[in-house]
């Protein structure tokens, strides 16, 4: 009987969508139980997985194609939650600032698009840019151009002098006094016209820098930058307009307003004491780590001239201490969800992170689900993303290795596919 209906679901999807792809898996990841499963037929048709058969399933038409990967680890596509696709470092990005247009940007975010979706990350959080990123995200879902699912804050909320105030390092004629609209807040009701005004221009979620930052042109890297008052009304007018909030945290008073303000989400966590730990698992926020960017940012800060000189120290300070409090908070029984920041080092390379979390103490499989089941919660996507599922979006990806043997093998995925299109193989 089962085999019937299979036939039945597969004759009916051919007829009304067209090709079906088989897709014979030597190993295959359940990222649901934790599990590595092998010998397995994943079905696709059109956009969705139709179902995930034993043994290798062969075609019932001519018109339907086998995929093979009897000799590759298959799982579903991943999820980064912390990226800047608009951007990428250079030792120029602080005069870039000034020189590029926002088509220039453009231009350059189809390329930055484009190899994080070769990487194997079918979905990303992008967390701050100029606005070109709810753009890019319009053209990818339209199909117009090549990229992963794109979820975007559109324009980080600072406040004066903070983390995201767009004019740090500005001279003084060029600073004004940018307010909501810019995306920078200095009291409750500029907080919620800012959420607004994110709305009004497109974003799908809200990020906040809620201590300083390591790349800001400012002195600290780590002090508070909003009050608990102004992050709760920022999350509450969030919440009125279906949206999460996501964190920038480095300091530890800052992530302590945050958590009870209301966020979802810490980014970085960098100076995080066990108090804070203790609070994220009571109001149920997750810690997005960032490991490679924190890497990345330490050894550049070694390189003459490749930040300016306010940011040095900050990095050098910053930047090593990541790994350390990520292993510490995953052993405190804290929530993660895979993010990299990439931006701060080249994108594409999204899947160094993977190591840095096993070798900081997260099993291989635990940093799977990471970055596959669990931001799907946070998304709002658990029926869709995150799974290789009958009736999910067939975002499938693979490598030549099985990566909870050989973590490594998660930077060189070899097989991409989003709903149902085969972009690299």
């Amino acid at each position: 009987m089962k085999k019937f209906l299979l036939f039945f679901v597969l004759l009916t999807s051919t007829l009304l969508i067209g090709q079906n792809t088989y897709i014979h898996c030597g190993k295959l990841i359940d990222t649901k139980e934790g599990k590595v499963l092998t010998n397995k037929t994943i079905i696709v048709s059109g956009k969705k997985i139709v179902s995930v058969e034993n043994g290798f399933i062969e075609p019932t038409t001519a018109e339907d194609k086998i995929i093979d990967l009897k000799d590759k680890t298959v799982m579903p596509g991943l999820t980064d939650m912390h990226v800047h696709i608009e951007s990428e470092t250079n030792p120029n990005a602080y005069l870039e600032e000034y020189t590029l247009n926002d088509a220039d940007m453009a231009f350059n975010s189809l390329h930055y698009a484009e190899v994080t979706l070769m990487a194997g990350f079918t979905t990303v959080r992008d967390l701050g840019g100029s606005g070109v990123n709810v753009s890019l995200r319009d053209a990818i879902n339209q199909g117009k151009v090549v990229g992963p699912r794109i979820f975007t804050a559109e324009k980080s909320l600072a406040t004066t002098g903070g983390h995201a105030d767009p004019t740090n390092g500005s001279k003084k004629e060029l600073m004004g006094d940018p307010g909501p609209k810019e995306g920078v807040v200095n009291s409750i009701d500029d907080a919620a016209k800012a959420v607004r005004q994110r709305y009004k221009n497109g974003a799908d979620l809200i990020k906040i820098t809620a201590t300083g930052g390591v790349l800001s042109v400012a002195k600290s890297g780590q002090n508070p930058q909003f009050t608990v008052e102004e992050i709760k009304a920022i999350c509450d007018t969030a919440k009125d307009y279906g949206f999460h909030v996501a964190a920038h945290a480095h300091g530890d008073e800052g992530m302590q307003r945050a958590i009870l303000g209301g966020v979802k989400t810490i980014e970085h966590g960098t100076l995080m004491s066990d108090e804070t730990m203790e609070l994220m698992k009571k109001y149920d926020v997750y810690l997005v780590p960032t490991i490679t960017a924190g890497r990345t940012v330490a050894d550049n800060a070694k390189i003459k001239d490749y930040y300016p000189a306010v940011i040095v120290p900050k990095a050098l300070e910053i930047g090593p201490k990541i790994q350390d409090t990520f292993g510490r908070a995953y052993k405190k029984g804290v929530g993660i969800v895979f993010g990299t920041d990439a931006g701060v080092f080249f994108h594409g390379e999204n899947g160094r992170e993977f190591a840095y979390m096993v070798e900081a103490g997260m099993p291989a499989m635990k940093t799977i689900q990471s970055a596959t089941i669990t931001p799907a919660v946070i998304l709002n996507m658990t029926d869709e993303i995150g799974q290789i599922k009958s009736g999910f979006f067939a975002d499938i990806i693979a490598t030549d290795d099985d990566p909870t043997q050989n973590i490594k093998t998660m930077e060189n995925v070899v097989f991409v596919m989003k709903e149902g299109k085969v972009y690299k193989q």
